[in-house]
């Protein structure tokens, strides 16, 4: 089955992406009959697509590229716009606890990104960076939903963030401060985004550069993992 094509959206970057999609978790179970999605080309915006593939009953989700996240792979915009519609699709599929399958590519001394990505699913493989192997091992022994998210209150956005091993809890009342998330949530040019609250959020790690593009590291909240006061 494969889904229909979406227009290309100027805003999202309009690259296509190509997953395979299951309605289970399990290997066994999607070998079944009728568990097969089949291949979807996403070219839409990345939070309507997985909206998608969440009505579609999408539970586990396979990227068919390398997610590269090294310096030489992302100067072209067309290609660090693919890489942040990627990322785009692992974040918000974590937000729903839909398994994804992908890889990622780290550069050789790169030990950090790992960390900062470590509220998301668990890539298969990490490659690139020296002991990669041992990085994607503490990845998965360390990863639980919702360990980096934010939420929308009245009059004010919260983040809370786990990924450190203690709560840093933030919260921005400022409008121009929610217009930098809605900016930097699909991936944005740095330059256009309010730079006081680009450089805050860079300082407290909930921004990611991919070549000229900013993005937003936290997903918004879709699926609780226990009572909310206690998260």
């Amino acid at each position: 089955m494969t889904s229909a094509v979406h227009p290309p959206n100027t805003a999202a970057g309009g690259i296509p992406l190509t997953v395979t999609a299951w309605r289970d978790y399990d290997p066994d179970a999607c070998a079944l009959p009728g568990m097969a999605l089949g291949s979807h080309r996403l070219t839409g915006p990345m939070g309507e697509e997985t909206e998608r593939l969440w009505g579609l009953g999408a539970r586990r989700v396979t990227l068919s590229r390398t997610v590269d996240l090294t310096p030489a792979a992302n100067t072209a915009p067309a290609a660090a716009r693919r890489t942040v519609r990627s990322l785009c699709l692992v974040r918000d599929l974590t937000a729903r606890a839909v398994l994804v399958e992908w890889r990622l590519r780290v550069g050789p001394g790169d030990d950090e990104t790992w960390k900062l990505l470590s509220h998301l699913q668990p890539p298969q493989r990490l490659e690139g960076a020296k002991g990669a192997q041992e990085q994607l091992i503490a990845w998965r022994g360390t990863h639980y939903l919702c360990k980096c998210l934010w939420r929308q209150g009245p009059g004010f956005l919260q983040i809370r963030d786990r990924r450190w091993g203690d709560l840093r809890r933030f919260t921005c009342d400022e409008p121009h401060y929610h217009e930098a998330i809605a900016r930097l949530d699909p991936g944005a040019p740095a330059a256009d985004v309010a730079p006081d609250a680009l450089a805050d959020f860079t300082e407290e790690h909930l921004v990611l550069r991919v070549g000229d593009l900013a993005w937003w590291l936290p997903y918004r909240v879709k699926r609780w993992i226990q009572e909310a006061m206690a998260v």
